[in-house]
Formats: C-alpha cells, structure tokens, sequence
C-alpha cells in the first residue's frame, strides 16, 4: 500500500537521522536492554501491585491465591512473545494502535490505541492515591494520609513531578527506573525471606501457616467466577512490561531490544510475585481480622500492616518497616511515571500517522520527548483523578476494577494482530509455527475468555464491587462492567468523531494493512 505524500514509509524500519534522532524526531539509541528491561519491570510497580492487588485476590480464591498469580504469568509470556514478534517487524512507539491496524485496519488500530489510553488514565488515579497515602505515613502523618482532600492533593502533586520528569528526557527517566527498581526489589525480597524465617522458626505468629503443596492447586479454586475474578485481578499486577516495547523508537537495536526486555521482564515478575505471595500468605493467613491477607480492610494495601508484623516497630525493625513504606511509595511513584511514557507515545504515534490532532505529534526540539502528549497525559489523569475523588471513593474502586478489562482488551488484541498479520508465513518454520501463531494465540484466547466472562458474567453482577448502576433496558449492572465497557465505548465515539473531522487516517492509512508474505519476513 502507498505512503501518503511527503510521509515517511513507516512499515519500513525505523533508522536514526542526524544525530541521533528518528524519523519522528525522538531520540535514539537512548536506551539499553538493562534500561529497558528496568522501565518494563517498574512500569508494573511490583511493590504497589502487590500492595494493590494481593488481599483482592486472597478474598476471592482464598489459600490458592500463589497459584493464581503464578497462572496469570502465562498469557503475559504468551502476549509478550506477540509483542517480540511485532516489533521486530514495526518497532513503532504505537505498538497495539499501528499492528492492529497492520492486521486488521484503522479503526481496529484506532481503538487498540484508545484501550492503552484508556487504561493507563484510569490506573493513574490508584497510582496517585497510593503515592499520597504512602507520602504522608512515611512521615507519620496518619491523620493527612486519612484525609481525601489532601491524599488528593499529594497525589496531583506526584502526577505533576512525574510529568515533568518525563518531559525532560527518556534517559533522565531510565535512570531513576533503575535506582528505584533496585530499592523495591531488595526490599520485596528482605520481607518475603523475613516472613518466611519467622514463619518456620520457634515463635511463630498466631497467624502463620506453612507451606502446602495445595496453594498451587488451581482446582481447588471455589468457583469458576472466582477463578476469573482472580486471574484479571493477577493480570493487574503483570501489566506494564509493554512500556519497553512502547519506547522501541529510542531504544538501541529497536527491533531486538525491546521485545526481548518484554519476555525477561515478565520472566522477572513471576519470580517475585511467587515469593512474595507465598511468604505473605504463609506469614500473615487468609483470615478476616488483624494482619489476614483477607482482611476487608487492608484488602487495598495489605503490605504496610505487614512490615509492622514482620519487621516490628522499634530500632532497626522499625527502621525497615518505613522503609517498606518508603519503597511502596516509591514503586507507585516510578509506576506513575512509566504509566506516563507509553501513553504519550501511543497518542504521540496516533498523531503522528494523523489519527488523532496532529498536535499531540510535537517534539520538544531539545529533550526529543513528545511535548503535548507527555503534558496532556498528565492533564487528562489529574482531571480524571479529581473527578473521581469528587465523585465517590467507591467508584475511584471500581474504576481500578475495570483496568483488567482493559488490559485483556489491548493485550488480546495484539495477540489475535500478531497471528493474523504473519498468517501467511507460518508455515516457514516450525519456530515460525509457534512463536508467531500458536503462542499469540493461545495469549490472546485466553484474554478474550477473561474479557467476555469477566465483563458481562462476573462484574456485571450487581453486588460485585462497590457500585451499581441501574442501565435503561439492561437494568442493575456492576460499577466495574459499566465503567470498563463504557470507556471502549466512549472510544469508538471519539474515532467516528475524528473520522468526522479528520478521516484521512481511516481513508488512506499509512502503515500497510496486509499480511507478511514476504521470505525475509522478520
């Protein structure tokens, strides 16, 4: 298919011009595959998804809780090995927008990049909650840190620095990801190893369960509504490495680089979920009152009564516990700046193949960092952070709730891009077979079975989650299905908008739209 006049050919790879400066006037050859793979690693917040996640998952499937987060790692490898294979043949800043208009056209481009947009704004609202809330406990100031008002106003301040942060440079960002990934790793690690000495030695807590072969069982999961609840819940605290992928235009050897950081960050993230979930739960139980992992009221945020109990509260215990505080803190921190960068890039690419305002396609001339779409990333999460907060804590939860879906939206999407676009090159090889189409495909049936289910069975449920809505001829429906499903749909309102008013993206889209058929396909 033809470019559009005067237009770069973009299916073709992305080669630096000038001085170290891209097609699209980012910088090049920033990032490393350790700076990579430390973006893709933060990007999940490891630390604040735990925290986040955790209890959710424990009261929904109970002691089976380490096998679920263990199952949840499958469809991100699966989805991650899509994304290696994508982006070596189109290492876009796009990735889900320009694929899945490589697969399947411009509008289902279009949305995949909405479901990236959309997913990140929400969780930007839990990122900075977190961070307010954690900002003022390291400092022991309970009082503030219980107060909606000024845990709001902390959080708009995080989301501003971080802004800033990422407006100013791509390796200024790296660099940061990486010192505050090793602090949240080390720690993870001193509590679980902590936990589990405690655990097995002579005073154990009143809590405390050992290890059993059991907790890895799926099938001693309640129910299968429980079990998918779980595994979007688990899907949560995976979501991120993608980041790695989505800075692929100012990363060194762009179309190896970036899809090899994915794998080896999920790789990583199985590691730690698997020692930490397992220590937590064997230290803490599942029960329903004190430190229980199923305790209603430490259901979102259950680390930072733990490093109380695990560590104690005087000397150097109580030295460590606020350093735990510290590195949650600082997980939801670095999260939100690396929730910042794939958003400005997916509008920042949008723009730039004139799908959405061609503003958001500036660069600043020195820092070669998208200008607008950095800025207006950060504008749009305070706006929706605010409202929110406004409206109700409630739906600040389910609105959390609902990233799942939209995660199983835009990874599934690029799993069924990946297949469908090397469709005519899998029978090359046999690693061809199975790198190109049976492991995206597996990845992605597995996120549309989570997707439907979850949606319209599990969270529909008018008594899932903390609100309800009462839709005109569906009737009662759950918070959390109205809220996800209702952001795709406020989506696909805005593409036929900009079709409307700028359609020159939908009429002659310049990436081509058929499949890899070519005998040097990557």
């Amino acid at each position: 298919m033809s470019t559009s006049p005067g237009r770069p050919d973009l299916s073709k790879p992305t080669s630096a011009q000038g001085s170290g400066v891209g097609e699209k006037g980012l910088k090049t050859d920033a990032l490393g595959l350790v700076s990579s793979v430390a973006i893709g690693l933060a990007s999940t917040a490891p630390a604040y998804s735990l925290a986040a996640t955790l209890g959710i998952i424990v009261v929904g499937v109970g002691l089976q809780a380490p096998i679920i987060t263990i199952l949840a790692f499958v469809p991100m490898l699966l989805i991650a090995y899509a994304y290696k294979e994508l982006n070596a043949a189109d290492p876009d800043c796009g990735t889900t927008f320009t694929w899945g208009a490589r697969a399947f056209g411009p509008r289902t481009g279009w949305m995949g990049g909405w479901g990236i947009i959309v997913a990140d704004i929400i969780v930007m609202a839990n990122l900075a909650q977190i961070a307010g809330v954690y900002g003022f406990r390291l400092f022991g100031l309970d009082s503030l840190a219980a107060s909606t008002t000024w845990t709001t106003v902390a959080g708009v301040a995080w989301i501003v620095v971080m802004t800033l942060i990422c407006y100013v440079g791509i390796e200024i960002s790296a660099a940061l990801q990486r010192w505050l990934l090793c602090i949240e790793v080390l720690m993870l690690a001193i509590l679980s190893i902590t936990a589990l000495v405690k655990t097995y030695g002579d005073n154990p807590p009143a809590t405390a369960i050992h290890v059993s072969w059991s907790w890895f069982n799926p099938f001693n999961v309640p129910s299968a509504s429980a079990f998918t609840a779980g595994m979007l819940a688990a899907v949560f605290i995976y979501w991120g490495w993608d980041t790695a992928v989505s800075v692929n235009e100012e990363t060194a050897d762009s179309h190896r680089t970036p899809g090899r950081a994915a794998v080896i960050s999920t790789v990583l993230l199985l590691a730690i979920y698997t020692l930490v979930s397992t220590s937590a739960q064997a230290f803490a139980g599942i029960g329903t009152e004190g430190i229980g992992l199923g305790n209603p009221d430490h259901e979102g945020d259950v680390l930072s009564g733990l490093g109380d109990a695990v560590f104690g509260s005087g000397g150097f215990g109580g030295f460590l516990s606020k350093l735990l505080i510290f590195m949650v803190l600082t997980s939801a921190a670095a999260s939100t700046q690396t929730t910042i960068l794939p958003t400005a890039r997916t509008a920042f690419s949008m723009a730039t193949h004139k799908a959405i305002p061609s503003q958001f396609a500036r660069v600043h001339p020195r820092h070669r960092t998208p200008t607008w779409s950095t800025l207006g990333m950060g504008i749009a999460s305070i706006a929706f952070y605010v409202l929110l907060t406004a409206i109700s804590g409630n739906v600040l939860a389910d609105s959390i709730a609902s990233v799942g879906l939209g995660i199983a939206f835009y990874y599934g999407l690029t799993g069924f891009a990946c297949v469908w676009y090397y469709r005519r090159v899998l029978t090359r090889s046999a690693r061809d077979f199975v790198f190109k189409g049976v492991l995206p495909l597996l990845g992605g049936l597995m996120l549309l079975y989570f997707f439907v289910y979850g949606a319209f069975d599990v969270y529909a449920a008018p008594d899932y989650g903390a609100t309800s809505i009462d839709l005109p001829i569906i009737g009662e429906t759950g918070g959390v299905t109205v809220i996800g499903i209702g952001a795709l749909v406020i989506g696909a309102v805005l593409m036929l908008i900009q079709r409307a008013v700028q359609g020159s993206w939908f009429r002659h889209p310049d990436v081509p739209t058929g499949p890899a058929d070519r005998a040097d396909a990557p």
